[in-house]
């Protein structure tokens, strides 16, 4: 299986996927930790760096550009300076913008992690600020997003939903979507979040351990745990081709009409920071489909990618030869 998954990594370019859902900046604020402050029992940290990154939904996006493919972003962002500096961010990158709209009445998402470096080989998290509005997006936005894909949808190979609760992806929106997607034959796949229902009869679903035992209100412990919970999602939400539940360092629990499956995880001792192999696998898993590779063929290479995103700081974007060498490490 190691000798077909990495010969299936060059699969994974020349696609065009549409990544919908909510953008994220991630703003990393490093310091030098010195001292303790006299005003509070904290570290005074003393500016080192300040960089950003796409996160969110845009972090999706990013890794489906770092493996070769097209991604179209379609998100919103506000009609701020921090706006203009995630759209900078995303450019740089290489993903399509064309799809990302400013609206005056929300701000842009960021996440402000403030990071202190003490003489280890990443810095520290210390505390994490989140600018944020959860209202749903106007009737007037969900329509410029619906014509924006209508207008493009004769050239993709997959739509993605990225969730993030950041109020973009609307109940109306998402049907809207998926109806599109149907009527063209285009796989639809979507990282969900915890909202299960709001995407019901989607091609695949992926989540993670926690947010399937909320919905399912039982512990997962083991893998036949993971296994059954997979099918009741499945057929709960009447998924079409594929669901996943992620389960950490162990893999992933996969279901399809045929019945359920364990993906185990390669394993990784170096494991620094889990932040954004969520996204990776659900970009993976969309290329995958998307180059006729089966569902568990395509969940196992997004495992081998979410072993190298851990390795790292942040939101990392694997390159085809990273994942070549992740599967040959194995």
């Amino acid at each position: 299986m190691s000798a077909k998954l990495k010969l299936s990594v060059a699969r994974l370019a020349r696609k065009t996927v549409l990544v919908l859902g909510d953008v994220i900046l991630d703003e990393y604020i490093t310091g030098r930790a010195t001292r303790m402050s006299r005003e509070a029992p904290v570290p005074v940290l003393e500016l080192e760096s300040k960089r950003f990154i796409a996160g969110g939904a845009a972090n999706a996006a990013a890794n489906i550009v770092a493996l070769g493919s097209r991604a179209i972003q379609v998100g919103a962002v506000g009609a701020d300076e921090y706006g203009e500096q995630l759209l900078g961010v995303l450019k740089d990158q290489g993903i399509d913008c064309a799809g990302v709209l400013a609206c005056a009445d929300r701000p842009t998402t960021v996440k402000t992690r403030v990071m202190a470096q003490m003489g280890l080989r990443f810095p520290q998290q210390v505390a994490r600020i989140d600018t944020i509005s959860r209202d749903p997006i106007d009737e007037a936005t969900e329509a410029r997003i619906v014509g924006f894909l209508g207008d493009n949808i004769a050239c993709l190979d997959a739509v993605l939903l990225s969730q993030y609760h950041g109020g973009l992806l609307t109940a109306t929106l998402v049907k809207r979507i998926r109806d599109l997607c149907r009527q063209q034959g285009i796989l639809l796949t979507a990282d969900v979040q915890g909202k299960f229902a709001r995407f019901a009869e989607v091609d695949v679903v992926k989540c993670n351990a926690a947010d399937a035992e909320r919905q399912l209100d039982r512990e997962l412990a083991t893998d036949d745990d993971f296994r059954a919970a997979a099918v009741a999602l499945h057929g709960e939400f009447s998924v079409k081709r594929a669901t996943i539940v992620t389960m950490g360092n162990r893999g992933a629990a996969l279901a399809t009409d045929a019945g359920a499956t364990i993906c185990p995880s390669p394993q990784v001792s170096d494991v620094f920071d889990t932040v954004g192999a969520g996204d990776t696998a659900i970009a993976v898993i969309t290329l995958s489909l998307a180059a006729g590779l089966d569902a568990e063929e395509s969940v196992l290479l997004s495992n081998y990618a979410s072993g190298v995103v851990v390795r790292h700081l942040g939101n990392y974007t694997p390159s085809p030869d990273e994942l070549s060498d992740s599967i040959d490490d194995g």
